[in-house]
């Protein structure tokens, strides 16, 4: 094995066996908010921030949040699953967001029209107005 090779794996496994270090929320930057959901299973978030470390720029995690879905969540399709994962990360994270810039990353690209969508479940509807409070705040990539 190459000295290359044996400090790539060493840095792996130094990364998969040391836990991510949480940083403090500095309220004057932007957050961005990573939400994903899996089908059946659960829905996930993770809150990052950029941070200075040793005059280099990287992203910090604040915190994760995770859940399992109800019953009646686990019939959900996927684009209702990942819609629901993005409320319920507003809601529990609504003290980190509220009054302030964040980015949302999905790998859902039907979140982003989500705010402009016409339908007529009841659910939906209701996560559509639970939203509005940040839609001069967040964007969704």
């Amino acid at each position: 094995m190459t000295k290359e090779r044996r400090e790539a794996y060493e840095r792996i496994k130094h990364e998969l066996t040391n836990a991510p270090v949480l940083i403090l929320p500095d309220f004057e930057l932007p957050f961005k908010l990573y939400i994903d959901a899996a089908c059946s299973q659960g829905l996930g978030a993770a809150l990052h921030e950029r941070e200075i470390v040793d005059g280099e720029p990287r992203e910090g995690i604040i915190c994760y949040i995770s859940r399992q879905l109800k019953y009646s969540e686990a019939r959900y399709g996927a684009t209702q699953i990942e819609c629901l994962c993005l409320v319920w990360a507003l809601e529990q994270l609504h003290y980190f967001l509220k009054g302030g810039v964040f980015e949302v990353y999905t790998d859902c690209t039907a979140l982003k029209s989500l705010l402009n969508m016409e339908t007529t479940k009841r659910h939906m509807f209701r996560w559509q107005i639970a939203i509005q409070e940040y839609r001069g705040n967040m964007t969704i990539i």
